[in-house]
């Protein structure tokens, strides 16, 4: 699959330690030497500024999707390619899904890891078949991507539902895996309810 805009959530905190923005920045350098575009949050603060600042500096395209309630705290980003403003958290995610070819998760709080669930719910069920990778930096998603492989173990994922999730510990190899990403055939398994 070509990739050609990498839609990335993640924090509007820095989190506390400086390997996250610096994987924001990288993340957002290689986008740009890619000649990729990149697909975000819209915010100015936190990882979400680092990576548009970086993917900017390096001559990428930057569309940010903001709601009207977050552009009115002035946390939207005032030098992007193209900002959208959307009326709901619900829009801001269909948005950033449409105009997106793959999906990636950097570090960062509750909201980042609804927004990757749900992409990767989305390709669960078919719904689309864009790649989905989680850029690991320093371990923080360790304990996550275990739990994955705990509700695998217990029944609750497929393997192959399972291996939807591309990861990497560098943006060029993430970026790699998501352009050689097959998707998975058979979408979500419905078993009847046990008596």
């Amino acid at each position: 699959m070509k990739i050609r805009r990498i839609c990335v959530f993640c924090g509007s905190s820095f989190g506390a330690r400086p390997a996250y923005a610096q994987a924001a920045r990288a993340l957002g350098r290689e986008i740009g030497a890619s000649g990729r575009s990149l697909i975000y949050g819209g915010g100015n603060v936190g990882l979400m500024g680092a990576i548009a600042d970086a993917a900017l500096e390096a001559g990428a395209e930057v569309f940010g999707v903001i709601p009207e309630s977050l552009r009115a705290r002035e946390l939207a980003h005032q030098r992007l390619t193209e900002l959208r403003v959307v009326h709901s958290m619900h829009e801001r995610k269909a948005t950033m899904a449409e105009l997106s070819d793959a999906f990636v998760m950097l570090p960062g709080g509750f909201g980042t890891y609804e927004e990757f669930c749900e992409v990767i719910t989305w390709a669960q069920l078919g719904i689309h078949a864009k790649p989905c990778g989680v850029l690991e930096v320093e371990g923080f998603y360790g304990a996550l991507l275990q739990h994955f492989d705990h509700a695998c173990a217990e029944g609750f994922v497929s393997k192959a539902h399972r291996g939807m999730i591309q990861v990497a510990t560098t943006p060029a190899d993430l970026i790699d895996a998501l352009e050689r990403f097959e998707p998975v055939a058979s979408p979500k398994w419905i078993q009847p309810s046990e008596t």
